[in-house]
């Protein structure tokens, strides 16, 4: 019986892939190229997808920081930006553009934009899929570019890495540390919270969710079911028929959100530095609640976007303040799985 529920499943996820992709083309005209420059794309480059909205602040590190690691082309959707993100993406020679100011929500969080790009321009390669307030770091990250990490994997016959995305914060009123474009945000966003998480295995997709760290702890800490999820599979060598079917936290077919091992031992992994808490959120936080566009039920945040308007203080006698990758490792938020 068992093994017919997971026929079953598997048969409707084939489905649900299918609508997915039928989705992203049916949105292809809802995208305006800005500068195309896939051309430049060649055989074995490393490619980054996402959709960004008024990031012109954070841009500047994030494009560096994951062109050291050996990002070569970078695939971009403005969502409408009205701060100058536009122009700083077009003046970039390794970043294509394209603009809509269609929904973000409706475009299920805009991933139903990148499935159309990583459709036409992904296939074959390691794509990595973030958001503009997120950064990679992986075991030898400092050492060892992204190509090394994709030959490794591949080589253990994976198609796919999972990481933890891992809200960072300051010390303090998050509005007493202003921000400026270009600077590592983690030099102020220096601590995060080590142990406070929960993971299950979900069912269906058989992905990992985890919940817990500061949002968990500040702003659900009476319902933590409702706290952000924290696991992605942000790494992939892509294939046109895949499809991420919840952002990056799932992917289709189901076997690429194994990025943990069944067995009881461990899998490389990586850690998602996440920057959403620099001084600007307490501005955003009021026009991201009137919007509506960030949650499947927005109204149900309602008091989290109230919270962040407040200009919180996250740290708290807990806190850990990051040292690097090799702490990370330590405590268990993320893996070598053998990489040596």
């Amino acid at each position: 019986m068992e093994r017919l529920n997971d026929l079953a499943m598997a048969y409707r996820l084939r489905w649900r892939r299918r609508r997915l992709l039928a989705r992203a083309l049916a949105k292809r005209r809802q995208l305006t190229a800005v500068n195309d420059r896939t051309a430049q794309i060649v055989r074995g480059d490393i490619l980054c997808f996402a959709t960004v909205r008024n990031e012109a602040l954070r841009l500047p590190h994030f494009l560096d920081h994951h062109r050291r690691l050996g990002v070569r082309h970078f695939l971009m959707v403005d969502n409408d930006s009205s701060d100058g993100t536009r122009d700083c993406l077009s003046a970039q020679g390794d970043v294509s553009l394209w603009h809509t100011a269609h929904s973000y929500k409706r475009s299920r969080f805009g991933m139903d934009w990148l499935g159309l790009l990583m459709m036409r321009h992904g296939n074959g390669h390691w794509c990595l899929t973030l958001d503009a307030d997120e950064c990679l770091v992986y075991p030898y990250h400092d050492t060892r570019p992204l190509p090394a990490l994709c030959g490794w994997l591949e080589a253990q016959g994976r198609a796919s890495m999972g990481a933890l995305m891992l809200d960072m914060y300051p010390r303090g009123p998050l509005s007493a540390h202003p921000y400026r474009a270009g600077a590592n945000p983690f030099e102020t966003l220096c601590w995060f919270d080590a142990g406070n998480y929960s993971m299950r295995r979900k069912p269906d997709l058989q992905n990992l969710w985890i919940q817990g760290g500061p949002r968990a702890r500040m702003f659900f800490a009476t319902e933590p079911r409702r706290a952000p999820t924290m696991g992605k599979v942000p790494l992939i060598k892509w294939h046109w028929r895949y499809a991420y079917a919840s952002s990056t936290h799932s992917a289709l077919p189901r076997r690429l959100n194994h990025v943990y091992d069944r067995d009881g031992g461990e899998l490389t992994s990586g850690v998602l530095l996440h920057s959403k808490f620099l001084d600007t959120v307490v501005d955003r936080a009021t026009e991201e609640k009137h919007r509506q566009e960030h949650f499947a039920n927005s109204a149900l945040y309602e008091g989290y976007y109230d919270a962040l308007a407040a200009d919180p203080d996250l740290w708290c006698a807990r806190s850990t303040r990051l040292t690097g990758w090799r702490q990370l490792e330590a405590l268990g938020l993320m893996s070598r799985g053998g990489w040596v």
